[in-house]
């Protein structure tokens, strides 16, 4: 049986957007509901969540997130509209907020349509919903048993982690050229490093960009979406398995905002629009200050002037990147400024749409670069927590997970 999801829009449903959603959607497990109301029940509920714009369509919106609630069927919601509609963005934080309020327990998630949207950004999104919803009692788990292996197959880089009752004991990464092959000799180093052999396992899983791939080739015992893995990962690392937490995961390709409650996924925003705001801008950025990408933030650190890059996309970023070095700006000042700009892109891509509140964690490779961490700290006003093995989070949530298959 599907999992019900109300989705919640502005009108998304008479678009040329609805046909992907709906393919998306059944592939995912999910049954689309779409809330009805009548004109006068738009108006009640506008009064009712305190809040009204000038648009019909997204006071539409309102009233949909409050006829939901009436459904107790529903056990997910999808908030949608266009993409860089201001407004739409303020009504869609809103209707967040209001659903939390008065169900705690229902996972929400957001997007933001563009004409011709991507299949696979919209599947990403409603299959980890799909997790949150139908494998919450596997998603509870908040100590790993036995001893697991845990492999994270990301676009840029492939971690491995070893785990044995609930301690890390064995950990590799490297870059991720082909995924299989690349999983397989992270799985060695780690094995290596922990002392065990491959037979010695009583699970294995696998998440991340190379997933499924890897997944047969290890003949995993768990195979999930990286969203719900990161969270489970950043929660154990961090310890934060009771309250609300907020988890930042910059990867090479795409960003993940989640908010939890509980070591779970309550509600998330990916990105990755742009690679202006990934791990892969940085590296090309060291590259041109012959330094890595560690080097690159103990850089940034050093600064004493502001200078700001003069565009966030990657091609024009690298490019006032070049332009700085060689008008004389100082190499510390251009790490600083490469640093602020994945920052504030995903601030302004990710973070304006959804209030986030601290204890805030902040997870991937990217957190290792101390000067991305600064530059989210200034944003923000919080200090953002670094748990040892952050760049592991992935791994370590999937080798939880897969000890309670």
């Amino acid at each position: 049986m599907r999992a019900r999801v109300a989705q919640i829009s502005c009108g998304t449903e008479y678009s040329g957007v609805q046909p992907v959603l709906n393919e998306m959607a059944e592939r995912a497990g999910i049954e689309l509901v779409y809330p009805e109301m009548t004109v006068e029940e738009v108006e009640k509920a506008c009064e009712e969540v305190g809040f009204k714009v000038k648009s019909p369509s997204l006071n539409m919106m309102i009233a949909r997130a409050v006829s939901a609630l009436k459904d107790p069927t529903i056990r997910g919601a999808i908030l949608l509209t266009c993409f860089k509609c201001s407004e739409g963005t303020i009504v869609k934080d809103v209707v967040r907020r209001f659903l939390h309020e008065r169900r705690r327990d229902l996972p929400v998630i957001t997007y933001s349509n563009v004409e011709k949207p991507k299949p696979a950004e919209i599947f990403a999104r409603l299959e980890a919903l799909s997790t949150i919803i139908t494998r919450k009692s596997l998603l509870m788990r908040e100590r790993q048993e036995g001893t697991t292996l845990g492999i994270d197959a990301g676009s840029s880089m492939t971690k491995a982690v070893v785990m044995r009752e609930n301690e890390i004991v064995g950990a590799a990464w490297l870059p991720t050229t082909d995924p299989v092959r690349s999983a397989d000799e992270a799985a060695k180093k780690a094995l290596a490093d922990a002392g065990i052999s491959h037979e010695k396992l009583d699970a294995i899983g696998v998440t991340g960009y190379g997933r499924e791939l890897v997944a047969d080739f290890f003949h995993a015992n768990l195979n999930l979406e990286e969203v719900s893995v990161v969270a489970k990962g950043a929660a154990m690392l961090a310890e934060m398995h009771r309250g609300e937490a907020t988890v930042i995961d910059i990867g090479g390709m795409n960003n993940k905002l989640i908010l939890m409650r509980d070591g779970i996924v309550n509600t998330f925003n990916l990105g990755g629009i742009c690679g202006g705001s990934s791990g892969r801008f940085l590296e090309v950025a060291s590259h041109r200050l012959d330094a890595s990408i560690e080097e690159l933030g103990e850089l940034a650190l050093q600064s004493t002037q502001k200078f700001e890059l003069q565009s966030y996309c990657m091609v024009f970023g690298i490019q006032s990147l070049v332009v700085a070095l060689a008008s004389g700006i100082k190499r510390e000042d251009v790490a600083a400024a490469a640093c602020r700009s994945v920052a504030e892109q995903v601030y302004e891509n990710q973070i304006r749409e959804m209030h986030v509140s601290p204890p805030i964690i902040f997870v991937g490779g990217v957190s290792l670069v101390k000067g991305v961490k600064k530059a989210f700290e200034e944003l923000l006003g919080y200090e953002l927590i670094v748990p040892h093995h952050s760049q592991f989070a992935g791994a370590v949530g999937i080798a939880t997970l897969a000890s309670g298959v």
